[in-house]
Parts: structure tokens; sequence; C-alpha cells
């Protein structure tokens, strides 16, 4: 309506303008003129309100579209499960999130706003130079025909360079957001020349797509300007042919050029519009790559729930196999088969076994991080399958083998996913940091840097620790939680676990015995089956892999402690020497 209206008040200026001038050469009063004057004036502050008022409500709703559809996206990224992350790269989904939204929302906004002005626009002008000549109207109209030619053929050519434009910065974004996490290792191998140099080629080759995309647009714009001229010089030539033979008059030439203006920067404008909607689409067609990814983990259909219970909850493998999705036409490498055992409610539960023996999968099956192909688990007797995700990692509290911290007060970092104010304090007693945290400047508000970076890696395992036992959940999972962690303070940590994990269920999976040796069960894994299970003594007893994984450990605890103390007593009797 606000387009219409607009449009309509600006057509109707350059027709006060023919009757002044008609007026003039006709000797009507000079009051009749400054009324066609003030009239011009009103039209105009009409068709400006208007047209500020197309821009405010076009270009808020398209900065509301843009906001919902951000939302919408970074909601269904939040959903999605391992499965996707595994084979989308992060730089690729912040261009995507970047780049690809404003492309889309320039599409909704001014795109539609400029459209919509030159279809109004242009058929009150073109109305008005029919009423003055159907015949000049003609002829001005014909160069006007291959503009729309001229859009359709080279916008289909914008699609695809754009389309590789905004593919080839996801592949830039992918790479500076791999050098800045990982600018220490850059650093400590000495490669910056290296990724500056590989960056170098990466940008020059964007800049080329983009000048491709240019050139093509550069071709658009003056092609529109010299099909629009040629109507102009049809129109200072034939039409002023029809003055000079007393056809139209020259009030009414003078309005007609003023209309061929209106129509002329509207079709020019129109090759902006048709980039900007070309633009809009590749990218639309992009986020929805996005959008219609679907979770490979669904939620069931009539989720159970699982009863009340004040202590920890059984969990039961039952012929478990795994293996991580793979591309088609790949080989399956199984992770795991054929795993059964049963942790009864309240239980400790370590599994061992050497590095790539199956701990961390078996570990992320439990929270449904991924599904198993084979077999099926059990929480208090009900498949997990069957038990809503909110509910399942509720009764959760996980401590992944990699950990990650927010960029954030470590306090809140502590009581993430928790109301209790006190519980992150308690929990890092547990976890052996609340006196490390007591020497920080800020202690609790200390903010963190990117990925807790300002911490070493036993603090970072610590916090991660205290996090997942600040929920107090029923079942906790330490998936080679204090691997970062020297002796001494293990120990310590899992003297406090003892009565932390006091009627929860747990599993501790760890390549040291000493983090499991305590465990109401050990089952030991090997290549992702399972070789031994049973108590620590029972295990020892049997002098299988257990044993040999023992007595690896222990000789390998006595060379270093037999280098320590070497070191040691070559410092004291240095030092006694001086």
């Amino acid at each position: 309506m606000l387009v219409v209206t607009s449009a309509a008040f600006s057509s109707v200026a350059p027709w006060f303008l023919r009757r002044a001038v008609d007026g003039i050469r006709n000797g009507v009063p000079v009051r009749a003129i400054w009324w066609l004057a003030a009239e011009m004036i009103g039209v105009s502050l009409v068709a400006g309100v208007g047209r500020f008022w197309m821009r405010e409500l076009l270009n808020g709703v398209s900065r509301w579209i843009e906001y919902d559809l951000r939302n919408e996206l970074f909601t269904h990224l939040e959903r999605l499960d391992a499965t996707y992350y595994s084979r989308v790269r992060t730089g690729d989904l912040m261009a995507r999130l970047t780049n690809d939204l404003s492309a889309v929302r320039q599409a909704v906004g001014p795109a539609i706003m400029y459209l919509a002005n030159t279809i109004a626009g242009g058929a009150f002008a073109i109305g008005f130079m029919l009423h003055i000549s159907p015949l000049l109207t003609l002829v001005a109209a014909l160069p006007m025909t291959l503009l729309p030619v001229l859009g359709l053929l080279l916008g289909r050519h914008i699609h695809a360079r754009f389309e590789s434009v905004q593919a080839h910065f996801s592949d830039l974004t992918t790479m500076a957001q791999e050098n800045l996490a990982g600018v220490r290792i850059v650093r400590a191998f000495r490669q910056e020349e290296a990724e500056e140099a590989r960056f170098g080629v990466l940008n020059e080759q964007y800049l080329d797509k983009n000048m491709n995309l240019i050139r093509l647009y550069g071709i658009m714009q003056p092609g529109f300007s010299i099909f629009a001229g040629l109507g102009m010089v049809a129109v200072v030539g034939f039409g002023g042919t029809l003055v000079l033979n007393g056809t139209i008059s020259v009030g009414s030439y003078v309005a007609f050029g003023m209309y061929l203006g209106m129509l002329t920067w509207p079709l020019i404008a129109l090759g902006w519009v048709i980039n900007l909607f070309q633009r809009g689409a590749a990218s639309m067609a992009r986020l929805l790559e996005v959008l219609d990814a679907s979770p490979t983990l669904p939620e069931p259909v009539a989720a159970r729930t699982l009863p009340t219970s004040a202590t920890g909850r059984s969990i039961e493998f039952r012929n478990v196999g795994f293996h991580y999705p793979t591309e088609a036409g790949q080989p399956t490498r199984w992770v795991l088969r054929g795993i059964t055992f049963t942790v009864p409610a309240g239980a400790t539960i370590g599994v061992v076994g050497a590095t790539a023996s199956g701990k961390s999968a078996l570990m992320d099956l439990v929270p449904r991080i991924f599904d198993p192909q084979e077999g099926e688990i059990l929480i208090d007797g009900v498949a997990i399958r069957d038990i809503g995700l909110t509910e399942l990692r509720q009764q959760i509290g996980y401590v992944p083998q990699e950990s990650f911290l927010f960029s954030d007060a470590i306090g809140n970092n502590l009581q993430y996913g928790t109301d209790d104010d006190g519980s992150g304090e308690w929990a890092a007693e547990i976890a052996q940091l609340s006196e490390t945290i007591k020497s920080f400047p800020g202690g609790y508000e200390t903010m963190l840097g990117e990925r807790g970076i300002n911490l070493s890696g036993g603090q970072k395992q610590r916090a991660a620790l205290a996090r997942a036992l600040a929920r107090r959940p029923s079942i906790v999972l330490l998936d080679d939680a204090l691997s970062a962690v020297d002796t001494h303070t293990e120990a310590e940590i899992l003297h406090s676990l003892r009565d932390a994990l006091a009627g929860r269920t747990a599993m501790i999976a760890s390549h040291r015995i000493s983090a499991i040796r305590d465990a109401s069960w050990i089952i030991v894994l090997d290549e992702g089956h399972i070789v031994e299970q049973g108590t620590h003594a029972e295990l020892i007893a049997a002098g299988g892999r257990y044993w040999t994984l023992l007595n690896r450990q222990q000789l390998e605890d006595s060379i270093e402690t037999d280098g320590e103390d070497e070191l040691a007593g070559t410092i004291s009797e240095g030092t006694l020497r001086a």
C-alpha cells in the first residue's frame, strides 16, 4: 500500500509541471502557477513520507526475518547430533550464519522494496505516458523490452558464480577458524609462514571468484543503462518532431521526459534487484541444507519415563555393536562388538584398555551421543531409545576425554546446567580445584579464555569433573577424566570421589589401572571386545590382559620414579659440591 501510494503521488508531480509549462506559454495568471508549484511540493512531501515508511517497514521486516532465521538456524544446530558435526566443518557453518544470512536478508528486504517500487512506479509512469502519446510511448519502450531478456540471461550466471564464491568463503573461514583455534600448535611448529602462504592462496582464489562475479554484474548495469538510454534518444528525436508538428504540447513533452526518467531508473535498478535475488536464492539454498539436515538420533514417539529412584540407576548393555558413520562404499570398521555387561544401581564399574580399544565409544553410547547399530542399552530396565533425550541426559554427569570450557567465569563453568548456587564450590572441593581457584585474582569470578586456554590440562580436566558432579546426577561417566592429572592429585581426587559417588552409578574409563582398581566391577576391552571382567583381585589372580597392563604400568612408573630420584641425587650432589 505504501509503495503504491508513494509511486502514485510521485507520478502526479510531472503532470502538474506539464500544466505549469503549458500555462506559462498560454499566459495563465501567475497565481495559478504558484498554486501548481505548491501542489507539486505537497505531492512530493506525501510521496517522500510514503517512501520513508515503505523503507522503514520493508527493511524492518527483513531484519525480523533475519532475526527469526538466525534463531531457527542456531536452535536447529543445537539439536543436530555428533554425526552431523563429524562431516560438516565449523568454518562452513560460520560462513552460512554470516554471509549467507545477510544475502537472504538483502533479498527479502531491499530487493523486494526496489522491485515493488519498480513495478508500481513503472505502471503509473507508463499510464501517464500513454495518456500523453501512445505512439511516443511505444517508440520509447521498444528498446527497453530487451532489459528483462538481459536480466534473465545474466541472472543464471550470477547465481552459479555467487554459489561458488560462498562455497570458497566457507573454505577461507574454516582455515581461519582452525588457525585461530590451533594458534599454539602453529607457533610451536614454526609454521606461521606456511599457513600465511596457504591463506594467501585461498584469499587470492576468493578474490578471483569475486572479480568474475563483479565483471558479470559490471556487464549487467551498463547494459541496462544502454537500453534505457536508447529509449531517451527516441524521445528526444521522435518526441521533438511531435512537438514541432503540434501533435503534443511543450509541457507534455517535458512531462513525458520526466516520466521516462521515472521509468528508466527503476529499470536500471532492476539489474541490482536481480543480482540480489540471485544471491539470496543461492544463499537460501545453502541455509536450507542446514535446516533440512535431520538428527540421526530421533526422539521416541511415545517416550517412557524412568522410575523414581533415590539412588543410582542400573545400566545394562545387551550384545552391543557400534561403528562410526561411514560414507557409502567405504568399509565398516567395528569399534565395539558383542558388548554385554550390567552395572547394578549405585555401583562403580571400571573400563580399562589400551588406546583405541573402544573405551570412549562405550561411554558415548550411554547418553546417546551415538546409537549402536547392534543390541541395546537399558537404564533401570528401560531401553534408552525409548527415553526422551532431555530426561536421559538430565540423569547423567559426563566428563569426556577432551575437556571443553566456555569463555566465561570459572564459577559459571562449574555451575553449567544447574541452578544450585553452592554446587559449583562443593564440586570444586571434590575435584581438588578449590584451592587453585582461590589463588586466582578473581576467585570464582575469574574469566577463562577461549576453551579455558589460561588453565593447564590438569586444571581443565578437574574443572570438567567438577561441572559434571555439580549437577548431582544419578549416573556419572568419566572418560579418562584424570589423564592429565599427576598421580598424587589423582589419588586425592579418587579418594574424594568415593564419598561423592556414594549412591550413584558410575562408569570410569581409563588406561590407568590406578583410576579403576577400587571399582565394584572391572571390564577389560581389547580391540572392541570384552576380553576379561571381574574385580581387581580376581583379574590379578587370572594373570591375563589386565595383569599385563598393570605390570607394564608399574614398570613405567618405576622407571619414571628412578629417573626422578637419579635427577634429584645429581642436583643434591652438585649443590653439596658448590
